[in-house]
């Protein structure tokens, strides 16, 4: 498999911590954002929404969206499971990680924030505000579901790690960059510490990337 990501998108992360608790390798091609790389007609061929990440099967197919790949690892290489074995726990599974990847991570991926400064003209304090606001509406809401279900245990659905935990940590990892104030969500930094403390969601951070950049 060839994965096309970059290292600090929060949905390419999604996907490398998937790709690590499978025990899955893969081909690491960098596609550099903030240079513009996923304009690129190459690129674009593949991938015509330009985004990142798009992952190339063994087969040859591509598939792009990170949601849409970490269903397909899931299906295509079943254990450890991503998903629990009841439909209503798969319901509330899939409802807390679609809560961070359809809520909070489009208001504050890349090229919103870029539009925010760029073609709109406010100044890097207002995108950073941007991103806290959003991020604040969204962890609180996050927060009072995960410590109020009993459903709720080490990880975001009982003690194994899955699809909802696999899209909350890329975005405390974003929320801290952005100096989004996590102290009034324990259970999500609970949850967080837990996950970090599996090879599998370190391995797959930001900074042990072959194409990592100092911040």
């Amino acid at each position: 498999m060839k994965l096309h990501n970059y290292f600090r998108s929060s949905t390419s992360y999604r996907v490398r911590i998937a790709l690590a608790l499978k025990g899955l390798t893969y081909d690491y091609l960098p596609i550099h954002l903030r240079k513009g790389e996923q304009r690129s007609a190459a690129y674009l061929s593949l991938n015509p929404q330009g985004a990142v990440p798009s992952l190339e099967t063994e087969e040859g197919a591509l598939i792009p969206q990170s949601m849409a790949i970490l269903e397909y690892l899931d299906e295509t290489y079943p254990e450890p499971p991503l998903l629990p074995d009841t439909p209503l726990a798969r319901a509330r599974v899939r409802s807390l990680a679609y809560a961070i990847a359809c809520d909070i991570h489009p208001l504050n991926n890349l090229r919103v924030l870029n539009y925010l400064v760029g073609p709109l003209g406010h100044d890097q304090a207002v995108q950073g505000e941007w991103f806290r606001h959003w991020g604040a509406v969204e962890f609180a809401a996050l927060e009072k579901r995960l410590a109020g279900e009993s459903e709720t245990g080490r990880f975001c659905h009982g003690d194994s790690p899955g699809l909802a935990d696999i899209c909350l940590v890329p975005q405390v990892v974003n929320g801290r960059r952005f100096d989004c104030d996590m102290a009034p969500y324990p259970t999500i930094r609970r949850i967080h510490e837990a996950c970090m403390a599996i090879p599998s969601f370190a391995e797959a951070a930001p900074e042990h990337q072959p194409d990592a950049e100092s911040p």
